[in-house]
């Protein structure tokens, strides 16, 4: 594939765009991560190594089954375990054993998978366990994926298993009757055939789900804790995972300790790229974590980020906030670099395509902006047209990003780097379009709807510095075609609150990849979704149809197919406006070792080792 970042090459192009479209997904050299089980050295308060980091906005719930926002998700994926993990270093992605004692076992076509567990593997104490040592056990996965399909948690992870485990329909007949969920109903696709050993079967073949078994939201949670806490379990958190809970001030300050009965687990890796010889050496050999302690702040605001790395606060700072790039990079049409003073303090630079797209929804149950009648569809059509993307990565992104075409980003299974939307901006169109479906100009020269009554719109916002830039990029946009709008301020985790509940009219958003498939951007379009993942509530039998098909089907030409028509559904119906794929101007300290950036895995903590400074 050639690399369309011709004006960083000198950044490591083999670097940014690694995740092809061929994903191997079996490493039997050298894959046994956890070995017998033994406890960290102690360490006295003031000898913990600490690795310093921020987190961009608050926490929400610290549940696998809950978490859907990139910090929760990044806080959990070091505290619990999957049963699978992708190798930190290899480039195309490889998925590797982490509690599993060897890759699944697949058989009747693809519709059957045999898991083993590595005994030996134990949770970090806590009171739910009464003082006894906590082993895991195939049970708790079992039990961690079935408490997906309990109506109560409103899971976004649902659409992972949905209709895809054999029988779970008897899981699922509690969401449309009055009968109560019973999390110990059995059913054929999820079973328990020894103390370490579960088979899970699928009614068709899924080609994602050993993807999805490396996802953190199928950890594995311990009942105990889950009917100790109730629904305050997010707020005590309790993994098999290298790290625990330590202090914890809520949306401001985070502390994860190593965890003293994590196994015994010691790096390796199967790349041999030229650029991953100095990590992977520093690393072989090495137990994991390399670090005693993780520092963690919320950080909302742009500056108070740069401030901070640059004051030395924090050790690495990913995706500098575009905004305020030209406080440590000089950018020209050729290369992106550090300010000299930067890299004389030894501070390194790396440019990442991450696999993220930034788009805004609309509520497509909202009785002003939603629906799928034609001056519904001609109202969302006119906002997406209103949008100027060159603009928008000119002054907001500073040329860190790239226009988004479709919802997926460079690099998942799926792109197709020849797509173009066919909503470009054109203010001229947007206005011929209102015009047309009757949302006349009042004297004001603001719309009103078609019935005569005044057009406003609502969009939330983050209450920040950023919220407000953003508000006034919409507002220019949207008042160029004669729309009003207002703007409500809140914090992300209520903004998620609202909009599962479907009370949000219309907000921005972002998806990163929780696996590297394009169905992973798709399901937050698919109706079953909704008050999950599909936040805006996109319900189309044609556009889930597509989706359904796909899931079962291999890479082909005629599953590239069905990706392009599902794209076409979304720019015809418009529920989003998508905006940018960002471009990640990543430093870090020079104390900071082993840093590397992975495409999917939301953190790399267990692997960054500092030192003294």
């Amino acid at each position: 594939m050639p690399c369309r970042f011709s004006y960083l090459l000198q950044y490591r192009c083999a670097q940014i765009l690694p995740v092809l479209l061929f994903i191997s997904l079996i490493d039997l050299a050298g894959m046994s991560a956890a070995m017998a089980s033994a406890p960290l050295p102690s360490a006295t308060a003031s000898s913990l190594k600490t690795l310093r980091v921020l987190l961009t906005n608050p926490e929400a719930a610290l549940d696998p089954a809950a978490a859907s926002d990139l910090q929760s998700v990044s806080i959990n994926e070091n505290i619990f375990d999957t049963m699978l993990e992708y190798d930190y270093l290899a480039r195309p992605l490889r998925l590797r054993l982490n509690t599993l004692a060897a890759m699944p076992e697949v058989s009747d076509d693809g519709k059957s998978y045999l898991l083993r567990l590595q005994p030996g593997i134990y949770f970090a104490d806590d009171p739910a366990f009464k003082g006894q040592k906590r082993e895991l056990i195939a049970q708790d996965y079992v039990y961690s994926i079935k408490r997906l399909y309990d109506p109560a948690l409103k899971s976004p992870w649902l659409f992972l298993f949905e209709h895809k485990l054999l029988g779970d329909d008897k899981l699922l007949r509690s969401k449309d009757t009055m009968s109560k969920f019973n999390i110990d109903t059995e059913i054929e696709g999820l079973q328990v055939l020894d103390r370490y050993t579960l088979r899970i079967r699928l009614a068709a073949p899924d080609h994602q789900l050993l993807f999805q078994l490396a996802t953190p939201a199928t950890a594995a949670v311990a009942r105990e804790v889950v009917d100790t806490y109730g629904n305050q379990v997010g707020n005590h958190p309790v993994g098999t995972g290298p790290f625990r809970m330590g202090a914890w001030q809520r949306s401001y300050r985070i502390e994860l300790l190593a965890n003293p009965t994590y196994r015994k687990v010691i790096f390796s890796s199967t790349s041999t790229a030229p650029e991953d010889v100095q990590v992977a050496a520093a690393l072989r050999g090495q137990r994991l974590p390399r670090v005693d302690r993780i520092e963690i702040k919320i950080v909302e605001e742009h500056q108070s980020r740069v401030l901070g790395f640059l004051n030395k606060e924090f050790d690495y700072l990913e995706q500098v906030p575009p905004p305020l790039s030209d406080m440590v990079l000089n950018q020209s049409q050729l290369k992106t670099e550090l300010k000299p003073e930067l890299s004389q303090r030894g501070i390194q630079l790396s440019l990442f395509a991450p696999l993220q797209t930034y788009y805004m929804w609309m509520n497509m149950e909202d009785p002003v902006i939603g629906g799928y009648t034609p001056e519904k569809i001609a109202l969302r059509r006119a906002i997406a047209l209103s949008y100027n993307s060159k603009e928008d990565i000119a002054v907001s992104e500073k040329g860190l990003a790239l226009p988004a075409q479709s919802p997926l980003p460079p690099n998942v299974l799926g792109y197709d780097a020849q797509y173009r939307s066919p909503v470009r901006h054109d203010i001229r169109l947007a206005n011929a379009l209102l015009d047309k479906f009757s949302y006349q100009r009042g004297a004001d020269g603001y719309r009103r709807l078609p019935d005569g009554q005044p057009l406003l719109l609502t969009m939330h916002n983050l209450a920040s510095t950023t919220g407000r830039l953003r508000d006034e990029n919409w507002r220019r946009n949207l008042e160029s075609i004669g729309i009003r709008i207002n703007f409500v301020s809140d914090k992300h985790s209520e903004i998620i609150k609202a909009a599962r509940l479907g009370k949000v009219q219309m907000t921005e958003a972002n998806w990163i990849a929780d696996f590297p498939d394009g169905s992973n951007f798709y399901q937050l379009l698919y109706g079953p979704n909704r008050g999950r993942a599909n936040y805006a509530r996109f319900n189309l039998p044609a556009f889930n149809q597509l989706y359904e098909r796909s899931l079962s089907m291999p890479e082909s030409p005629e599953k590239q197919k069905m990706y392009h028509d599902m794209a076409q559904l979304v720019h015809a119906y418009a529920p989003w406006v998508i905006r940018i794929h960002p471009l990640s101007a990543d430093i870090w300290q020079p104390w900071l070792k082993n840093y590397k950036r992975h495409p999917v895995s939301f953190t790399n903590w267990r692997y960054l080792d500092v030192e003294a400074h």
